[in-house]
């Protein structure tokens, strides 16, 4: 390889030698130490010959308008088009290569004659759920990429499904896979440490199958580690082209026979040139570019049958449009860093989008979380921020929104909220601008959580006017965004929560959500012209046939909770996950919520095993009897101070005086004045430590653990008995979410074919 290209270009020959500290030619020609098979010495190998391969070609009068590569040829595609020059680029290939050789374990497979379709629903029918499509290179010939045992075990049943061969790989990882974000996250800090220039020509980049943007350059092309190479998808885009002809550059002729397949096998794929693509507003942060994936067109199928049902095809493609995802899914906010960072990464890169679990963490927690997930996710990756309704605070919610403006925060999921209080309607309306075709722009996305249909009317019309009033007033918004405000309901989606873990009304989706929807389209007619707000189902869903349920209702998307905290990446203790695996759907009850607890708001909770939820019902129980701590009898003070609290009522008030001295000194007066606010001040106490008891895993403190959850996650453990989801260590949030979508998908087809074979038959 390279045999007729060293002598020709030895300044560049040189160079390389220098940079890898070995020759070159000696690898290509001779390899000695028989090292060209090891990905860190390849991937340069191939970078080098394939760049002197343009060198010559530009000298014969090739110019191209376009550049794609395959893979590493990325690289040389992004050379040809000037974004670095050839000596930054050996460096940028040698990390790359030395970064994914590290990696071990894996395996990769070519899977030839069947399509994506066949081979996603083969791997979740055989709960193959490590293993994922790495190289779509034509319609019929992908490669799948995983643990190497999965990857194995995935031969016989697509053979059975039709593939027509099943070709291991040589390969020592799972490239182009979620096994590679590791290597993506150090390959990210050390390209950070370059000066990538904008590309002469549009170069396709393998992530989005759509050409590179300048400003992302850097986080596109670390993201190609860890993602699918979508050949097939930039082949087809290229043909729609007028009067496009194609140069194969570099050793072989292996992706000018790709063509002639891809060609055959599928119809071109439109796009819109750079030069004809719409501008997005100068002070819009930049929308993520997540295209549906590729398919070759779907044959003509037989009268009677049924198309399969992809789990990109759930819900409402607006939506997945509308906030950027591969997948009409969402995993929901969970408290104090439960739904963590880890967790909201994973989703993200799975295509699905995660809400980070603010509530209950101090300001600077937050702004550190917002930090990480920037730097892992950049922009083009959505993620969202919990604004949690403080009853008794405002002001917290005053400080996080200035955060999330502040830091370019463009989706919040707002929970708790009972109607709109100033600070969500100025993180709404701040984010409104009006274009020139005078259409509105939302550049700050509400998915409100809500359970009753007041709660639900409130967002689904616009802001209240005399908060718009005061907002302008207190110069927090221009008379400009209140107009607006005035046209725009105040969210952009709506998640319908029925029985779920924490705050809960227990309500039925059966019920709930038919009952949104008619209020969501009478509302709509107020606003004509308005946006659609989009309606998702949470609570309960753990299970295909749950998820299935939601969307044959009509649901847009789904939201999932109680299962994830339940994962490797959920910042919950491993104490907490041990009990929540061996939960069952029984195993779950109500107890006062401690945020709300004078108001006898309540939150599901785990019971199995733990003393919390009688001990909080009885707490709210003697709050609702006496008046004062001192009115409790003898026997009542002891077993609190002995049992409960584990120090005396004395210690908790001090304890309770410390903690709002510098955070809500009214509280203290308060509870001066009143005994009766005193003994809920030491009453909610009880339900601060029992969540600080479960989120460190005190084994002293077991039985009190608080824990909220749902009836999912025992649905959910049912449904992975006896797999290799069964240990909590396996589940990875990414794994558990991707499983649960293809399987809905399955049964959904299943039950369509058997209703309609059923029609047919008169049943």
């Amino acid at each position: 390889m390279g045999a007729a290209l060293f002598d020709q270009y030895p300044r560049q020959v040189q160079q390389a030698d220098e940079i890898l500290g070995y020759s070159i030619r000696s690898l290509c020609l001779e390899d000695p130490d028989r090292r060209l098979e090891e990905t860190s010495y390849t991937q340069p190998a191939l970078y080098v010959v394939s760049a002197l391969s343009y060198l010559k070609s530009q000298e014969a009068g090739v110019t191209p308008s376009y550049a794609a590569g395959h893979s590493l040829g990325e690289y040389n595609a992004l050379f040809a088009a000037g974004v670095f020059d050839f000596q930054t680029g050996l460096r940028l290939v040698q990390k790359r290569g030395q970064l994914m050789g590290r990696a071990k374990g894996g395996g990769m497979a070519a899977v030839i004659g069947l399509g994506e379709e066949a081979i996603q629903q083969t791997l979740a029918a055989e709960s193959l759920s490590g293993v994922s499509i790495a190289n779509f290179n034509t319609p019929s010939q992908l490669v799948i990429s995983g643990p190497r045992d999965e990857v194995a075990r995935a031969e016989a049943p697509l053979l059975a499904k039709g593939a027509r061969h099943f070709v291991m790989l040589r390969v020592s990882a799972a490239f182009h896979s979620r096994y590679m974000i590791e290597a993506e996250q150090e390959f990210s800090a050390f390209l950070s440490g370059f000066r990538l220039a904008p590309p002469r020509f549009p170069v396709f980049s393998n992530v989005h199958a759509l050409p590179y943007e300048p400003e992302r350059l850097h986080e596109t092309l670390a993201a190609q580690i860890s993602r699918p190479v979508r050949w097939a998808e930039i082949m087809r885009r290229l043909l729609s082209l007028e009067d496009v002809r194609f140069e194969e550059v570099g050793p072989g002729n292996v992706l000018t026979g790709m063509l002639r397949k891809i060609r055959a096998e599928s119809s071109p794929l439109p796009f819109q040139t750079p030069a004809k693509r719409a501008p997005e507003p100068a002070s819009e942060p930049a929308r993520a570019e997540r295209p549906e994936p590729v398919r070759p067109a779907p044959p003509v199928a037989p009268a009677g049958s049924i198309r399969p049902l992809a789990p990109e095809r759930l819900g409402s493609a607006e939506f997945r449009r509308d906030f950027g995802l591969r997948y009409a899914c969402v995993s929901g906010a969970m408290y104090r860093g439960i739904a963590s960072t880890a967790l909201v990464i994973a989703m993200g890169r799975a295509g699905c989008m995660g809400f980070f679990g603010s509530a209950g963490l101090s300001l600077e927690r937050v702004e550190q979380a917002i930090q990480e997930l920037q730097a892992a996710l950049g922009t083009q990756t959505p993620f969202g921020m919990n604004l949690l309704h403080d009853l008794n605070r405002p002001e917290t919610e005053d400080a996080l929104v200035d955060l999330f403006l502040q830091r370019g925060i463009r989706f919040i999921e707002a929970s708790a909220f009972m109607q709109m209080t100033p600070a969500l309607v100025r993180y709404r309306a701040t984010g409104l601008r009006r274009e020139a075709d005078g259409t509105i722009t939302r550049l700050h996305r509400v998915v409100g959580k809500v359970s009753r249909p007041e709660v639900a009317q409130s967002f689904l019309s616009p802001a209240p006017e005399r908060l718009l009033e005061q907002l302008v007033a207190a110069r927090k918004l221009t008379p400009e965004q209140a107009q607006l405000a005035r046209a725009v309901p105040m969210a952009d989606a709506l998640t319908v929560e029925a029985d779920s873990g924490g705050h809960t009304d227990q309500g039925v989706a059966f019920a709930l959500l038919p009952a949104m929807m008619s209020l969501r389209d009478r509302l709509a007619r107020a606003l004509p012209g308005g946006p659609r707000v989009h309606l998702g189902a949470a609570g309960g869903i753990g299970t295909p046939q749950a998820a299935a349920a939601a969307f044959m209702m009509g649901a847009d998307y789904i939201v999932t909770g109680s299962i994830n905290q339940c994962t490797v990446e959920s910042g919950a203790s491993d104490a907490m996950k041990a009990l929540l695996q061996e939960a069952g759907v029984q195993d779950t009850t109500t107890a006062p919520a401690g945020d709300m607890f004078e108001l006898g708001a309540r939150v599901q909770v785990l019971r199995r095993g733990l003393f919390f939820p009688a001990r909080a019902n009885k707490l709210y129980e003697l709050y609702r009897q006496h008046e004062s701590l001192d009115s409790l009898d003898a026997k009542t003070r002891n077993q609190l101070e002995t049992k409960y609290f584990k120090r005396t009522l004395e210690q908790v008030f001090e304890e309770c005086q410390a903690y709002f001295r510098t955070r809500a000194p009214e509280e203290l007066e308060k509870a001066r004045a009143n005994p009766k606010h005193k003994m809920a001040l030491v009453f909610r106490w009880y339900f601060a430590y029992s969540t600080r008891l479960a989120l460190s895993g005190d084994p002293e403190g077991r039985v009190d653990y608080q824990i909220h959850c749902g009836p999912a996650l025992g649905a959910f453990n049912a449904w992975v008995k006896g797999t290799d989801l069964e240990p909590w260590q396996n589940r990875g949030v990414a794994r558990i979410t991707t499983k649960l979508l293809c399987d809905t998908a399955l049964f959904l087809e299943e039950r369509i074919a058997v209703l309609g074979m059923s029609a047919t038959s008169g049943v």
